[in-house]
């Protein structure tokens, strides 16, 4: 790495601290209604179902949300058991913020949902969903099918999904897709609207020059990412400042921190995990950014309940802490580790 990228580097990591602890909120705060900042209390925060997790702020909304949340891209590929499992448990352990897409499983993803967490849940949880969708008269079909398998009259967050590069993110906008996200916005369909990818730091870029209605964005925050194509140093310095909510995936290299090349799937070559971090370091790394949650991936309910956990005992690094992770993986291949960034 150039000398001058490892200094942009160092002063990013050095100045998030205070950004991270602005994010976090006291414990009477209760999820999804307006902050009241002066109530604080030695107890957590509870609903009928239990203890929640604690809170952090939901960009510039006045809502909070749950530090944890559950991928929906993993819950598509889990038996009705496993998945209604998981749902469930991800309840009692105080998850209450929920992500999924109309692509995830040609929409199994959204319908397990719709059979196993709406019925239930639906008042306590915050529910996002995404659209793939190139022209605005898809984004409105894929928008009306996902409201229906999912088994809501309304999202509380809805993402125009995986865009690619800046040219993707221009003929998105020029084509109706974000006209379809505010117009639904309106209609009360959705409450809040946001972007993903995972892809090219770019093409982030370019959605925040070209419009300023995103509440919300995806995308990957690990602790490699700062040493290859990184959405942390490039992205996430105009999220804070925009106070647009960052939502962290691929806290794990989806796999890649195991050796993997492909989505979901660990492989051979060098694994970060666990030659050189362990799994709590990697997420208490990312949740050591200022983040608004962290999207996990869990394979069975066991999985999420170790997650569940490291949440529990999370304790923010500094940033000596933060910047030794960070070179400790430094000399791993960002082409293999990070495979799905362009």
């Amino acid at each position: 790495m150039a000398t001058n990228e490892n200094s942009k580097r160092r002063e990013f990591l050095k100045s998030l601290a205070g950004l991270t602890a602005g994010m976090m909120l006291p414990l009477s705060v209760h999820p999804y209604a307006s902050q009241k900042l002066g109530e604080i209390t030695s107890s957590p925060l509870e609903d009928r179902f239990g203890e929640l997790l604690p809170q952090r702020k939901f960009g510039k909304s006045g809502k909070s949300i749950t530090m944890l949340g559950l991928g929906g891209a993993h819950i598509a590929r889990m038996t009705d058991a496993e998945a209604e499992k998981t749902i469930d448990k991800a309840i009692e352990g105080g998850v209450r913020f929920f992500d999924n897409a109309e692509s995830y499983g040609a929409g199994e993803g959204e319908r397990k949902y719709g059979r196993f967490l709406a019925p239930k849940y639906r008042e306590v949880a915050f529910i996002q969903s995404k659209t793939t969708a190139r022209d605005g008269k898809t984004a409105q079909s894929h928008l009306e099918a996902t409201l229906k398998r999912m088994n809501t009259d309304y999202l509380d967050l809805y993402y125009i999904h995986a865009v690619t590069s800046p040219s993707d993110v221009d003929s998105r906008l020029k084509n109706g897709v974000l006209d379809v996200l505010v117009k639904a916005k309106k209609e009360g369909k959705v409450r809040h609207i946001g972007f993903s990818g995972h892809s090219d730091y770019k093409a982030h870029l370019r959605m925040l020059e070209v419009t300023d209605l995103m509440e919300a964005c995806q995308m990957p925050i690990n602790a490699f990412d700062p040493n290859y194509k990184s959405f942390i140093t490039n992205v996430l310095p105009i999220l804070t400042e925009k106070q647009i909510a960052p939502v962290a995936m691929k806290t794990l290299a989806n796999g890649g921190f195991f050796g993997g090349t492909t989505h979901f799937n660990h492989g051979d070559n060098p694994k970060i995990v666990p030659a050189v971090l362990s799994i709590q370091e990697a997420l208490h790394f990312s949740w050591s950014m200022p983040i608004s949650t962290l999207v996990t991936g869990a394979d069975h309910a066991e999985m999420l309940l170790e997650k569940i956990e490291l949440a529990r005992t999370f304790r923010m690094m500094d940033e000596q802490q933060r910047q030794a992770l960070v070179e400790k993986v430094a000399n791993f291949d960002g082409r293999l580790v990070e495979y799905y960034k362009v």
